[in-house]
């Protein structure tokens, strides 16, 4: 009976995957909803030619900026730094405190130069990163600052070779959902603008150019509100006179979370602020926070007051200050599901509304200010067209008429001058299903005997469904022990054979981790322990984890070498020795339960 049940699951299993795989391609494997967390990789040209382009290194400066308006906490950033080879990498780190942004931009301030550029090594890192150390929940993202074209040294890579694993690289990103935003530096006027542009517009994100290096700011905080769905408000510019200085700073309303307020100015500035009562608030505070670099200061102002601030600025005389504005909402769009099939000349009612929590929004005034469009798209000739939606105080409404015997994706789009929600794209067919009913063209003629129906068919069919049934079961097994998750953290030391001097335990946690990991993803990826790229962890049973060595190095445990090529298992408090074989080090780790 047990083995019956089992094949009767793998039927409706591979039932549910056909009926999944007919309805189209399966979506992206990290996309994510509106408002999540971000999962970014900043990937950075570290080329000599940067010098030239950047001499003041303001990059670094709008890195630093983008990771300062991401989330207090819940986002992940990591960073490569490229040339014709990766120069340095950080793997993703979430943020819990500010802290942990003051790393990624210490990190940022210590990344060196190299002689020549490959522009497909930094993106191929990054694609990884994010396929390793990604959360499914997260929006995913990779962002390419570049000041030209790829430079590749005589010996090695050629130009075509290059250009093969850039393509490779955006594949990968493009089949994993990950958008990839592009920075064209054109500096000298030589950038190839279109590579750039075109990898920005197959995977979904956006391509900026600028012959400026004093541009960038901006240009990351575009992206930024971009990639949230949200709009960058501009706030009156000011010209320092050595004096405070007062402008407004408008929080339309309570669904705020966080105000992001950039202050760009070429010397440090002064602040004061005010709430919209009239009382000074001390920055930083408890629900303001400042960070300020070589070029800007960012005030984050946390689920603030609706109402009118009052910012006082005081530069240095003459010091032109530009001030932006980017609100960050928990909100949603919905759209009720209009009928998956239809006939041409049928009308279909429009619904959407905001969602917040879960729950639907009945802020009146918020909806006051917003506009929305239904998005149609004809997937059978890809036009495009618009219909004005009309705002009913608590939702979007309208109709569509369907023009023909097609395939449309229908989606809404509401906006207000802050931010904007798409909702989740829905299709709809008009393409008439086969007619007939009954046995029609297939009745038999008066006097004509009915003849036996073949087995033959019926039987190759059960033996398809059978074997259909079989990789069904193992798809699904696969599937559970991809998605298996870890337990406890490895507590992680690094000994320099050469001077004997080790690092402070490094404790890492396991819970993130799915199906397996690399020792090198818990080494941060650092270049010089690639290494330990070979050696792999696995989910075991009873709390306890597999490690299996497919590297050089050399894994211990009491003193004694094992044999770890087919996996050891691993017990809380076990304790091993790895030797590396390439560099000069050996990794000390223990595993807690």
């Amino acid at each position: 009976m047990l083995r019956t049940n089992k094949w009767l699951f793998c039927l409706m299993a591979t039932a549910l995957l056909i009926l999944t795989w007919g309805g189209g391609s399966l979506p992206h494997a990290m996309a994510a909803p509106q408002g999540s967390s971000i999962d970014a990789v900043l990937v950075m040209d570290a080329s000599n030619s940067m010098k030239n382009s950047d001499p003041e290194r303001i990059s670094g400066e709008a890195m630093k900026m983008f990771i300062d308006m991401l989330a207090t906490t819940g986002d992940k950033v990591g960073i490569v730094s490229y040339t014709d080879k990766i120069q340095r990498e950080k793997a993703l780190l979430e943020i819990q405190s500010e802290a942990d942004k003051t790393a990624l931009k210490e990190f940022i301030d210590q990344l060196d130069r190299g002689p020549y550029t490959d522009i497909s090594i930094g993106l191929d890192e990054a694609v990884k990163v994010l396929q390793q150390g990604a959360d499914p929940a997260h929006a995913p993202m990779i962002v390419v600052l570049a000041d030209g074209n790829n430079d590749l040294p005589k010996a090695g890579k050629s130009s075509q070779e290059a250009t093969d694993d850039l393509n490779q690289a955006v594949q990968e990103a493009k089949g994993s959902g990950i958008p990839i935003y592009t920075i064209g530096l054109n500096a000298d006027g030589k950038l190839n603008k279109e590579t750039l542009a075109d990898l920005a517009d197959q995977t979904g994100g956006k391509s900026f150019i600028t012959s400026s290096a004093d541009d960038l700011p901006q240009i990351l905080s575009e992206i930024f509100a971009s990639h949230q769905q949200l709009k960058i408000v501009p706030v009156q510019s000011i010209t320092g006179n050595g004096s405070y200085q007062e402008v407004v700073i408008h929080v339309p309303n309570a669904n705020v979370l966080e105000a992001n307020v950039s202050i760009m100015s070429s010397s440090p500035v002064d602040l004061k602020l005010m709430d919209p009562a009239g009382v000074e608030q001390s920055i930083p505070s408890a629900n303001v926070m400042r960070s300020t670099s070589n070029s800007y200061s960012l005030l984050k102002l946390l689920k603030p007051q609706q109402g009118d601030w009052k910012l006082q600025v005081k530069g240095v005389s003459k010091d032109k200050i530009d001030i932006n504005l980017v609100f960050n909402y928990d909100l949603e769009l919905t759209m009720d599901p209009p009928p998956s099939s239809v006939k041409a000349g049928d009308t279909i009612d429009i619904k959407a509304y905001l969602v917040s929590n879960g729950q639907k929004l009945q802020d009146q005034e918020l909806y006051g200010n917003m506009t929305a469009k239904l998005l149609v798209k004809d997937l059978d000739t890809g036009d495009e067209s618009e219909v004005e939606l009309e705002n009913k105080g608590g939702s979007f409404e309208g109709e569509f008429k369907i023009p023909q015997k097609h395939d449309y994706e229908l989606k809404v789009r509401a906006e207000e001058q802050s931010f904007y929600r798409e909702s989740a794209p829905a299709k709809v067919s008009a393409k008439a299903a086969a007619s007939g009913s009954g046995n029609s063209g297939n009745a038999l003629s008066p006097g004509e005997d009915a003849k036996p129906f073949p087995l033959w068919p019926v039987i190759i069919g059960i033996a398809a469904l059978l074997t259909v049934g079989v990789a069904a079961y193992f798809i699904l097994r696969a599937i559970k022990q991809a998605n298996k998750g870890f337990v406890g953290q490895i507590v992680i030391e690094i000994r320099d054979e050469n001077t004997g001097e080790k690092t402070s335990p490094q404790y890492k946690k396991l819970t993130s981790f799915k199906g397996k990991f690399k020792l090198h993803q818990l080494l941060q990826l650092a270049p010089e322990l690639k290494e330990t790229e070979k050696i792999l962890f696995m989910p075991g049973k009873n709390d306890r984890i597999i490690l299996k060595n497919q590297s050089s190095a050399v894994v211990e445990k009491s003193g004694r070498a094992q044999d770890a090529t087919n996996g050891m298992e691993l017990k809380n408090g076990d304790r091993l020795r790895v030797s590396l074989q390439q560099a000069d080090k050996t990794i000390l780790f223990e595993y807690l339960v």
